[in-house]
């Protein structure tokens, strides 16, 4: 086989392009992870106020403003906490595999050094050996970079839940603006987060050198241990060292995380102003709302109004309240309430039955209970059939009394 460059020239780029995609996965993961979340560090200063007031903040943001935020990718999050949880993840990743990942560089290096390197090498040898690399990479790196992936989506879903933001992944020219970016390094949130990373640095430290002094004296005596007993040492203790900093670290992001909640509840705080402007612009202005809920009053009244000259009786208190009744022996099972109100209802319903002659049965506690039990549409009530009976009893006897007046005049 004849050694081709342009061949080798190209899938040469081809690792490369592969290597550059999967660590800007990997890098995308813990900047978006599929769940773009802008946290409150990321935002301009700007932008953290939705709505400007001059009021003074006090009260707690509605549910309203959160929803609006969210929408815009404004959410608590702490970049530290994820970090945290996919560094213990690959740490204890690579220590349950450590058997294999050793067997793997092992066989590697024993194929290179006992057949790759006993003769001069050729084109094919070295495409053989680039070919072997690259295999070996994807052997040993692939687990790792599931794992990171998978742990870092499972943290930011933990932190906001599953959420897309797509205008916190719009581009934007505030974001190259050199003037903007020297207001970020010298702004508050810049100093917080240099002192947040000494902090980090320092928990860290303290914990490799507490673990480093207790076992610096086993590790002198390293020199006298076989092979198999200080490699199996080493693997322990550097595996301590590694869990103990992370979990130090993963308290460290713990806080933070709490603090980013804090800041962020406290830039979202609204004014009593903007609570009022809000409420008028998801729930109508309240002025209006009355006067809908008037207008609405109005019709329902009219309407009813035009119901009275279809009843059989209007029962009265006999000034206060007065109940329409409609009853059909023929097509109704029991009587209906079409109209009922109150003072100048009341009289309204009683002019309009005089003006349709409906008969008017005054009865004070039927009234009442009718008017209290009872709503428009619904049919007299069975405690009260008794009694409601006895009032059309005695309206179709006086009708037939004045049927039979009539007739012998």
């Amino acid at each position: 086989m004849n050694f081709n460059n342009d061949y080798l020239a190209c899938n040469f780029i081809a690792y490369i392009l592969f290597i550059n995609i999967i660590l800007r996965i990997y890098c995308w993961q813990y900047k978006y992870s599929l769940v773009p979340a802008v946290t409150i560090g990321e935002l301009p200063s700007a932008n953290w106020m939705l709505f400007a007031s001059s009021e003074e903040k006090t009260e707690p943001a509605t549910p309203h403003r959160r929803q609006e935020a969210r929408k815009k990718g404004q959410v608590a999050r702490s970049s530290d906490l994820n970090a945290a949880i996919v560094l213990l993840s690959i740490i204890m990743l690579i220590y349950v595999l450590r058997d294999y990942l050793g067997v793997n560089i092992a066989g590697y290096v024993q194929h290179i050094l006992s057949k790759e390197m006993t003769s001069t090498i050729n084109s094919d040898q070295i495409f053989d050996i680039y070919r072997l690399t690259l295999y070996l990479c994807f052997k040993i790196m692939a687990p790792i970079f599931v794992i990171a992936i998978l742990f870092g989506l499972a943290a930011n879903f933990l932190q906001v839940g599953f959420m897309f933001a797509s205008e916190a992944v719009n581009p934007k020219l505030s974001n190259i603006d050199p003037i903007e970016g020297l207001k970020k390094i010298f702004s508050k949130r810049a100093l917080f987060d240099f002192l947040k990373t000494l902090l980090k640095i320092l928990v860290v430290g303290l914990v490799v050198y507490y673990l480093a002094k207790n076992n610096f004296p086993t590790l002198l005596q390293l020199i006298n241990m076989d092979t198999v007993s200080t490699v199996d040492y080493l693997e322990k203790i550097i595996y301590k060292i590694c869990i103990t900093a992370c979990l130090a670290f993963l308290i460290v992001a713990a806080l933070d995380f709490a603090y980013q909640k804090w800041q962020f509840d406290q830039t979202l705080k609204m004014s009593k102003d903007e609570i009022k402007k809000e409420m008028k612009q998801t729930e109508g202005d309240p002025l209006i709302k009355s006067k809908l809920r008037e207008k609405q009053r109005l019709i329902a009244m009219r309407r009813m109004m035009q119901s009275v000259p279809e009843a059989t009786v209007v029962i009265t208190n006999p000034t206060h309240l007065a109940v329409a009744l409609k009853y059909d022996d023929k097509v109704m099972q029991a009587p209906q309430i079409i109209a009922k109100g109150a003072d100048h209802i009341a009289v309204r319903i009683k002019e309009k039955a005089v003006e349709n002659k409906i008969p008017i049965y005054e009865d004070k506690p039927l009234a009442r209970s009718l008017y209290k039990d009872s709503e428009i549409g619904d049919y007299v009530p069975v405690e009260l059939y008794h009694a409601v009976a006895s009032v059309l009893a005695a309206i179709y006897s006086l009708k037939r009394n004045r049927g039979a007046g009539n007739g012998e005049n």
